[in-house]
């Protein structure tokens, strides 16, 4: 593993000293796909067909006089490797920027960003958001002006469940492959009688790192909380989920103290580790009198707890900043010779259109066959002043976010999913030997099984190194 610290040239003391106050800038971009793209987030293909929210880039950029780093938060359902690259590369030329995070929201009404199932990425749509979100942090460069920074955690428990439940036995189906072998399922079904307990914990977290000009008038709030997505929408509609919806509260709901023009404030969601956690209670059924109801609540509620703590954070003038990054060689589950051969002849029983979980799975792992034996996965930790952030390159567990918390050297840590890349489900050890939706391969699922602890492990020691 080649750890590392980034961070442009260290000034003298006195400089230093002299240089001593914070600036900050955000921004969003408009990243709305057009109609007709295809919707990944399903087993089966879809077409956006409407429009209900915009879809957003959205950037903060902050200033110590040591170092200027940037945290991008983006409408999609995950980005790869190469969009972020290419966004980051255009970030640096522009804008001198080297330390930069960009992550993914996780909403399943975005874009066509990912490669999964039925669903395919569309080139044009990446090239074109790569400059977009670049174009984000150009305009919070822009907005840069003297700041305040501040930090806290509230709690916010009624909208997160863990997804994989323990089943009565012979409840659960087979897996794609015809097995019987999973011990838990994703997802039983509202008010099933067959359910157990919850296969794991949530993460009831909602920290904030607020950001306002001295005059007091906002600038930006990050917050991370842990919540796959809440869905609800019409079918075929473009959506930001949740995320968008608490955005737009928190930027209309946070006061401005003076009648001064200034550049518009941006509120960011970040997702958590929340592989395994969404807002379906299943123990009673959810009726939504229309559309988008769910979402609109649970956007409220954690509005709400978001508006509690900017309320009690304590305001500092000055923060420090650092950013700590690796790479970390993972093994790749790959099929075996035999495992591809059958997946043909399924795929050829199939016929043309694979629409069976069968002929799904059959599809991915023939996809599958010719994958590289490891892979490199990025790991990067960002300090703001008392605040760790950690971002994992995939949809990482619960229990990876609960654990970084517990041994982070910082006060407040944020662990954040779908950041830098996009490597699919990071289950941990145990989830992998209870099976499930999250463990079965496929281009959603395919890093080794002890992934996890040498994930938790290189976060650990970025925090450790950033303190």
């Amino acid at each position: 593993m080649d750890l590392r610290s980034v961070g442009q040239p260290r000034r003298s003391s006195a400089k230093r000293r002299a240089a001593r106050r914070l600036l900050a800038g955000a921004a969003r971009s408009n990243v709305t796909p057009p109609l007709g793209v295809s919707i990944p987030g399903e087993m089966f293909p879809r077409q956006a067909t409407h429009i209900h929210d915009e879809l957003q880039a959205r950037s903060l950029v902050l200033d110590n006089g040591e170092r200027r780093i940037a945290i991008v938060e983006c409408d999609a359902i995950a980005l790869g490797r190469q969009p972020i690259v290419r966004a980051k590369r255009l970030i640096r030329k522009h804008t001198g920027i080297s330390h930069v995070l960009i992550a993914a929201t996780h909403t399943h009404e975005g874009g066509p960003t990912a490669s999964v199932f039925r669903s395919g990425a569309d080139p044009k749509y990446l090239d074109w958001l790569a400059v977009r979100i670049a174009d984000s942090v150009r305009r919070a460069v822009n907005n840069l002006r003297p700041a305040q920074i501040g930090w806290g955690v509230g709690c916010e428990g009624r909208c997160v469940f863990n997804r994989r439940y323990f089943m009565k036995p012979g409840t659960i189906p087979p897996d794609p492959w015809g097995n019987m072998t999973d011990a838990v399922q994703m997802n039983p079904g509202y008010e099933n009688p067959n359910i157990v307990k919850p296969a794991g914990p949530v993460d009831p977290d909602l920290s904030v790192v607020a950001v306002r000009d001295v005059e007091g008038d906002p600038i930006a709030i990050l917050a991370n909380y842990t919540l796959h997505y809440v869905g609800g929408e019409r079918s075929g509609d473009i959506s930001a989920d949740y995320y968008g919806v608490w955005a737009d509260i928190l930027e209309r709901e946070w006061p401005r103290r003076t009648a001064a023009a200034r550049p518009p404030f941006v509120a960011i969601m970040t997702n958590g580790c929340s592989g395994n956690i969404n807002n379906i209670a299943v123990r009673r059924t959810l009726r939504q009198p229309y559309p988008y109801h769910q979402m609109n609540k649970v956007a409220r509620r954690i509005a709400d707890e978001s508006l509690r703590v900017l309320r009690r954070i304590k305001w500092r003038d000055w923060a420090a900043l650092a950013v700590c990054e690796t790479t970390v060689k993972l093994g790749v589950r790959k099929p075996s010779s035999r495992e591809v051969c059958d997946a043909r002849r399924v795929l050829k029983q199939a016929g043309a259109v694979p629409d069976s979980l069968e002929a799904i799975y059959a599809r991915e792992t023939v996809g599958m066959a010719n994958w590289p034996d490891s892979i490199e996965a990025p790991m990067q930790a960002i300090r703001l002043g008392d605040v760790g952030i950690v971002a994992f390159p995939g949809e990482a567990f619960v229990e990876l976010g609960l654990e970084v918390k517990r041994e982070s050297p910082f006060p407040v840590t944020f662990a954040v999913d779908l950041g830098n890349d996009y490597l699919g489900y990071i289950p941990t050890v145990a989830a992998h030997a209870q099976g499930g939706y999250e463990t079965w391969r496929a281009r959603s699922s395919f890093l080794e099984r002890d992934a996890a602890p040498v994930l938790v492990s290189a976060a650990l020691e970025l925090l450790k190194k950033c303190r």
